[in-house]
């Protein structure tokens, strides 16, 4: 379909960036004399101000900050709109805050461990998504690639909730919340790191709703589609109608590409600037 081919680009995008920064944030936590996730508490042993940042984590969180400061910008006028897309943008600006200002005021050790644990998500999210798409295009139906999203969507609705919902906050909240004050009793910046992780939180519970649906939708053996985008009613009353009259060939190049919303907002082809508003 045309507007799945405008997305590609970026769930392919994605994809490879997240799984490059997700391996290496594993190499630094299992493959390293680094213990955080072992022994979270140990993100504070020896803290100090002003401590040096190893040179591996500054590598990480230079890609990591790059990244997610480009992810503002292409999520307003990049990427396809989807209905949690504000929610998307403030998630960015938290992560690039968090990325930011734990670098500056030195609780690196939590941010590796905090990338660790969401980064895997995001791996499984974009190849489904890209099988999604591949499953019906030139004209036909190919069944690894059905196979292929099914098997994702299970991986990634049970990682969502394991480590997102369950180990990040057992590893990385009582790290910060509890063994932080317990390490460093005056540690600076406790509300306000504290304030950005819970609200990270409860926006991973905020998408496994999303997550609930989708999987709803999978029992009752609907066409699974990505349950974020806009629904439009007036689009699904054309297509009803092109069925009963179908256009001339000649029609149908006009709007390649293009996908209006209920809201008149146009989705074009990845890369191209949209007239779209928060």
């Amino acid at each position: 379909m045309p507007k799945d081919a405008a997305k590609m680009p970026e769930s392919a995008w994605k994809l490879v960036f997240y799984t490059m920064s997700w391996s290496y944030s594993t190499y630094l936590l299992f493959f390293t004399s680094y213990s955080f996730f072992q022994d979270p508490p140990s993100v504070f042993y020896n803290w100090k101000s002003g401590m040096s940042v190893p040179a591996d984590i500054a590598i990480a969180y230079l890609i990591q900050g790059s990244f997610y400061g480009h992810s503002i910008y292409a999520t307003v006028y990049m990427d396809a709109w989807r209905k949690d897309s504000a929610v998307m943008v403030v998630h960015h600006i938290i992560t690039l805050a968090l990325i930011s200002f734990s670098y500056a005021f030195r609780y690196h050790n939590v941010g590796i461990l905090v990338l660790f644990l969401h980064d895997i998500n995001d791996i499984q999210l974009e190849f489904t998504k890209l099988n999604v798409y591949l499953k019906s295009r030139g004209g036909g139906y190919h069944l690894i690639n059905d196979v292929l999203s099914n098997m994702g969507s299970v991986s990634f609705s049970i990682t969502w909730f394991w480590f997102r919902l369950y180990w990040f906050p057992l590893k990385v909240l009582y790290a910060t919340c509890v063994s932080s004050l317990q390490s460093v009793p005056s540690i600076p910046f406790y509300f306000f790191f504290n304030t950005l992780l819970l609200t990270l939180l409860l926006m991973n519970i905020y998408w496994f709703l999303f997550i609930v649906v989708f999987v709803v939708k999978v029992l009752k053996v609907k066409e699974v589609n990505d349950v974020r985008e806009y629904e439009d009613e007036d689009g699904n009353k054309a297509a009803a109608g092109l069925l009963k009259n179908p256009p001339r060939a000649e029609n149908n190049d006009d709007g390649a590409g293009h996908h209006i919303s209920a809201q008149g907002r146009k989705h074009v082809q990845n890369g191209i600037t949209k007239d779209k508003h928060l």
